[in-house]
């Protein structure tokens, strides 16, 4: 349940009229930002958790989309689940490991557009410790390439990860490797 990627993928947002090529425009994660990681169970049916707790930054050159500086904190330690059995196993050793990983990051460190509001971002996820690379679709509200760092957007970000990556083995019988990711972020000028 790395959905923690999803994260990363909040990072660009667009606006109204484009800057100075030099111009660099700052944003911050609202606290009302989500993630929900979703996984296969039994084969039959799917479990998700959400994640509430997301701060972080991004800031990039509207001129020049292809870099970014993202950064990303999830507290993995305020992860919600439909059931208690289910949250308190995605906080244990066998998954989160909040108790000595109470952070899930996400680095990102670039951009491709591929429409004026949609793209992939790609950067380096961190869970449990263990940090791998990661690309995310993502669309935004508005072009990117407009924004002047003073507007509200929302990106929406989807990404799947195989949770084996980050050490998350437990349970392979009964839970899917896959994590289906969606972000739901909303950024407004820092």
């Amino acid at each position: 349940m790395r959905f923690v990627t999803m994260i990363a993928f909040l990072v660009l947002i667009g606006g109204a009229t484009a800057l100075p090529a030099a111009t660099v425009v700052r944003y911050k994660i609202e606290s009302s930002s989500t993630a929900v990681a979703k996984v296969g169970f039994l084969g039959l049916a799917s479990k998700s958790a959400r994640f509430d707790a997301i701060s972080g930054r991004v800031s990039f050159t509207p001129a020049s989309m292809k870099t970014l500086d993202i950064n990303v904190a999830i507290d993995a330690t305020k992860l919600k689940a439909g059931d208690g059995v289910t949250l308190k196993r995605l906080k244990s050793k066998d998954f989160f490991w909040v108790e000595k990983y109470p952070t899930v990051t996400f680095v990102g460190k670039s951009l491709a557009m591929k429409t004026a509001t949609t793209g992939t971002v790609s950067g380096d996820l961190t869970a449990r410790g263990v940090t791998k690379p990661v690309s995310m679709a993502v669309t935004f509200s508005a072009a990117p390439a407009q924004a002047k760092g003073t507007e509200r957007f929302t990106l929406t970000g989807q990404t799947t990860i195989n949770r084996n990556d980050f050490g998350m083995t437990a349970y392979s019988g009964v839970v899917g490797k896959k994590v289906k990711i969606t972000l739901n972020a909303k950024l407004v000028g820092a």
